[in-house]
């Protein structure tokens, strides 16, 4: 685990870029009222099943996280770690307390760099509904990060998805189901 110093270090780079993100408001269904502390359910400790589309086959495999909130819930974090794939990174989620919508982004350990512009988004009914537009050669794709079946304290779900027909139909291309690690006295 990084320490403390390290994880400062990492975060103040990602929040200061994260600044300059534009946010697609578009891209809602229906724009969130978002207020710190809506990523809490996920401090702790996970165990992680993951299910990764490739080729057409479903790739299973283990992995880990560890989550926890930063300035007052206006920020949450997590460390994924996936021993199997030698793989790991940085899911950092920061709310914009003026438009009150969070971002989401991803740091891949590998190459330390944040990637893309991040999803936007927030929870409605009960689940978390992130997404972002991206159009290649004249075509619009959404790209979609989704947590659901949130039992805080015990268990959800996230997947990440994509439609190219406006958001009418959604091909998922990861599963991750998150069970929390008993706490230990």
């Amino acid at each position: 685990m990084a320490s403390t110093t390290g994880r400062r270090d990492i975060l103040r780079t990602a929040a200061g870029l994260a600044l300059g993100a534009s946010l697609p408001l578009e891209a809602l269904a229906a724009p969130p009222s978002g207020k710190p502390g809506e990523f809490d359910w996920l401090t702790g400790e996970w165990r992680i099943a993951h299910r990764q589309l490739k080729n057409g086959n479903w790739d299973e495999f283990p992995g880990e996280a560890t989550c926890w909130s930063i300035l007052g819930g206006v920020g949450h974090v997590e460390e994924l770690r996936i021993p199997a794939r030698d793989f790991s990174g940085m899911g950092l989620r920061l709310l914009d307390l003026k438009t009150r919508i969070w971002s989401d982004y991803w740091v891949n350990a590998k190459s330390g760099a944040l990637g893309g512009a991040g999803l936007t988004g927030g929870f409605v009914g009960g689940e978390g509904v992130f997404d972002t537009r991206e159009t290649i050669a004249g075509k619009t794709m959404i790209h979609r990060g989704l947590w659901d079946r949130i039992v805080p304290g015990k268990s959800h779900r996230w997947q990440q998805m994509a439609s190219s027909d406006g958001g009418q139909s959604w091909e998922v291309s990861w599963t991750m189901d998150w069970v929390r690690v008993p706490h230990r006295r």
